[in-house]
């Protein structure tokens, strides 16, 4: 796509050089279009899912009533928050107040630039995608803070404590177990990670997959990044019958939606994550003997991505809230033992004759 549009504005439209930095540009933005229109439609079904699912799970309905079994509901759940009126606290700060739910967004979306498909569907191939993935995500707790800070209320600011200490404790779990995929897979790159479990002790199979050889390492991830997204059963952050909505409290109309949007967001990206680290990315789990089911294909990444998602939602609907100090000691008395306690072991394991990863 790149060079079509770096030819198109160089060569047939006789531009030369400054056609083909902006042939570059505009490659870019319709890549970064092209991946933020469907995101934001998957956000919007996935609530439509998620009230599905839970409600299925208690023996309810859920959405039926706007639109063919209720298919329009996300689109009149947008339009209620769009048109409601932004209210701000008359002694919360007029700046930061507006700034925090953009910074939460910003990171949500810049996330997805180093996030492949499969072999050619990238914004971006950079060496150090997974460093990237941890330090732009680490940016949204920024925008936790200064929405609480800014709010002047109470219940937001011990919201915003909440998420914020939280996602800094469980992070650092989920660095160690994203360290032992880079030890294993001999890079960073999301396409050599995916590449890597092509390749393994069981020829290519589920059971080369990351999942597999990893699996403590596969469990503090999936509780870590359950925890870093602030969802049941680690919603502490906005727990009702304690703090109201938290660090949301304050907040209505749009200004509520872009917190909500990169909450969501910050889901689908977990389920990619997931799909690439551990679930082979886009590598069949049937032998490429079976023809077109078992190629590699992004059918595939967004299948693993449903599952994943898929859990996200079984899990809110089945467990209860935990308590923010049985938050705190699983993250800090297990997590991360565990975490660094499986950098040495896999560390030790690979440099000794028995290794798996030659």
């Amino acid at each position: 796509m790149q060079e079509w549009f770096q030819s198109l504005f160089a060569q047939t439209l006789g531009m030369g050089a400054l056609g083909s930095d902006i042939g570059l540009v505009v490659a870019i933005v319709v890549k970064i279009v092209i991946i933020l229109i469907p995101l934001i439609l998957t956000v919007a079904y996935l609530t439509y899912f998620e009230r599905k699912v839970i409600g299925f799970m208690q023996l309810r309905v859920g959405p039926n009533v706007t639109g063919p079994w209720g298919l329009i509901q996300p689109f009149a759940d947008v339009l209620k928050l769009l048109f409601k009126e932004v209210t701000r606290p008359s002694a919360s700060n007029r700046y930061l107040f507006y700034i925090g739910p953009m910074l939460s967004l910003a990171p949500s979306f810049a996330a997805w630039a180093v996030i492949p498909f499969n072999d050619t569907w990238v914004l971006t191939n950079i060496d150090a995608g997974l460093l990237y993935i941890l330090m732009i995500t680490s940016l949204s707790v920024y925008g936790v803070i200064i929405a609480g800070w800014a709010s002047n209320s109470k219940y937001a600011m011990l919201g915003a404590m909440r998420a914020s200490a939280q996602t800094i404790s469980y992070e650092i779990a989920m660095s160690a177990a994203l360290v032992c995929v880079m030890m294993v897979s001999g890079s960073l790159n999301f396409k050599e990670i995916v590449a890597a479990q092509a390749t393994g002790i069981a020829g290519g199979s589920i059971f080369s997959w990351n999942w597999f050889t990893l699996f403590p390492v596969f469990l503090v991830y999936l509780i870590s990044a359950v925890a870093e997204t602030n969802r049941a059963p680690f919603d502490v952050a906005e727990g009702e019958s304690e703090i109201v909505a938290g660090h949301h409290v304050e907040y209505s109309g749009f200004a509520f939606a872009l917190f909500f949007l990169a909450e969501y967001i910050f889901m689908i990206l977990v389920g990619a994550l997931t799909a690439l680290l551990f679930l082979g990315g886009w590598l069949s789990p049937f032998p490429q003997s079976w023809g077109v089911i078992g190629a590699p294909s992004a059918v595939w990444m967004f299948g693993k991505m449903a599952f994943v998602l898929y859990g996200y939602l079984w899990i809110r609907a089945t467990f209860p809230r935990y308590r923010y100090d049985q938050i705190m000691r699983l993250g800090w008395k297990v997590l991360i033992p565990v975490g660094f306690a499986a950098i040495v072991f896999y560390g030790a394991w690979m440099a000794s004759p028995l290794s798996l990863w030659k």
